[in-house]
């Protein structure tokens, strides 16, 4: 019989780079993190120092230990056993199935900014949001099945909507500082963070916002010589998203109160009041657009690299064996990815059903971040349990080693955990809290108990099909 195609290795060191930077860095938790106010700034140092960078750790050892396409889904096998490898992959493939969607509504709001008040009345359509995350969607999964070249390119692309939009906010806050002064104050008061429910969505959002660094990682065959390049390139984009983030958010509470930003057009409404004070308002429509295109080019590497998940679990047998179908001209795994885009599309509108437009984009995000989470704590729990296995003299490992990575594991897992339970207290803008909770904790709960039955289904198909043969 003739060997299925093999997938192609088209991801360089500057592909990847720009991965990480378009994955991680979305310029909506700007908005999101400066609605809390100045003392947000204080908890993007936290996450960055309990969260992001354990994470980074973690990614960089475990990806040089098994560099091999599936990434947290070997990870978590290899320590704990088949059926927690399943259920991290299984989480974190369908997380972003929201994730797609929140981002996409943010995407569809700040495009709305960029035609004025003609465009007001499509703020509160579903079916706009839907269309356009439908939309979007759908071009993202055909450039996928087309190929890593068509996929990459895309988010090569896309990653300029975030740098951009990020840097010239930056630059014009500083610039408005100096010559009006700022819209908030920093003050040691207002810097100090103080627990409210209200801040809780604020928060979890911050730590969400950091992660993605381990996505390239579900792409390890797809990657040139992974083991050396995903290192250098999780530094490269890890530094920018960080900068991007922490600046960003303190450009805007330079343009705005922060009860004047929105999670939904915060960002944009940020650069319209900074263009307006330096006779720039020319900018704020290619801006507009621009962030519209950081939320295409989110989607696009949150999907390409997610979708090879069930690709692996379908080898294994733990998902019907067509998805692990590589195409026979373009060399991918398209079955996987073809099913996972539908599904996104699916959940894009389900997402609209029984609340409005915020309503909905705040349950989005909160059971992105729950669902999305859960993965990173046996993420977090491989990397203490491997630090037992022989690391080979290829295996680049973190500083300080076996004692340093344990540690590194142990904070990460701390604000994992911490992460989940913050994500469960709703937003002050959303009209029914006890719907919202019910909501979030019904599907995250629904989720785990699905992909329970398929683990134990394929497992028991495997056996059958071990019998017969």
């Amino acid at each position: 019989m003739a060997a299925a195609p093999a997938l192609k290795r088209g991801i360089r060191f500057p592909d990847l780079t720009l991965f990480y930077v378009v994955v991680a860095l979305n310029v909506r938790w700007t908005s999101t993190a400066a609605a809390a106010g100045p003392s947000i700034l204080v908890i993007w140092l936290a996450a960055l120092t309990c969260f992001f960078i354990p994470l980074a750790a973690s990614v960089m050892e475990l990806s040089s230990r098994h560099p091999k396409e599936g990434g947290i889904y070997v990870w978590t096998r290899t320590a704990f056993g088949d059926f927690a490898g399943f259920i991290a992959a299984w989480m974190y493939w369908m997380s972003n199935l929201p994730f797609f969607a929140g981002v996409l509504y943010f995407g569809a709001a700040s495009v709305l900014i960029a035609f004025g008040p003609r465009a007001e009345w499509l703020n509160g359509s579903q079916l706009y949001f839907m269309g356009f995350a439908a939309f979007w969607l759908t071009v993202i999964v055909v450039l996928n099945i087309r190929g890593v070249d068509s996929g990459k390119w895309l988010n090569n692309i896309c990653s300029i909507g975030s740098v951009v939009p990020l840097s010239l906010l930056i630059i014009m806050a500083v610039v408005s500082w100096q010559h009006f002064g700022s819209a908030t104050h920093f003050t040691v008061v207002n810097l100090t963070p103080h627990w409210s429910i209200d801040n809780a969505v604020f928060w979890s959002g911050v730590f969400f916002a950091f992660g993605g660094v381990e996505a390239a990682s579900a792409m390890g065959d797809e990657i040139q010589n992974p083991r050396k390049t995903m290192p250098w390139a999780i530094l490269a984009g890890g530094s920018i998203v960080t900068l991007g983030y922490i600046g960003g958010t303190a450009a805007l509470l330079v343009a705005l109160p922060s009860d004047a930003v929105s999670g939904l057009q915060g960002f944009v409404s940020g650069m319209h009041e900074l263009s307006d004070r330096l006779g720039l308002g020319w900018l704020l429509v290619p801006v507009a657009l621009l962030v519209g295109v950081n939320t295409v080019g989110s989607t696009a590497a949150n999907l390409s690299s997610t979708s090879r998940l069930p690709f692996v679990a379908g080898i294994d047998h733990y998902l019907p064996p067509v998805f692990g179908a590589v195409h026979s001209r373009y060399r991918t795994p398209w079955v996987s990815i073809a099913v996972y885009g539908m599904a996104s599309v699916f959940v894009a509108i389900l997402g609209q059903m029984g609340t409005t437009v915020r309503g909905a984009y705040d349950v989005l995000v909160s059971m992105a971040v729950i669902s999305y989470f859960i993965p990173y704590l046996l993420l977090f729990g491989a990397m203490i349990r491997l630090q037992n296995e022989p690391a080979g003299p290829n295996v680049r490992r973190v500083p300080g080693k076996k004692p340093v990575a344990i540690a590194l594991g142990v904070v990460g897992f701390a604000a994992t955990a911490a992460t989940i339970v913050l994500a469960l207290f709703p937003g002050a803008d959303q009209p029914n809290k006890v719907l919202a909770v019910v909501k979030v904790v019904g599907e995250t709960l629904g989720l785990l108990g699905l992909g329970t039955a398929i683990f134990v289904a394929g497992r028991r198909r495997a056996r059958r099909e071990a019998i017969v043969v």
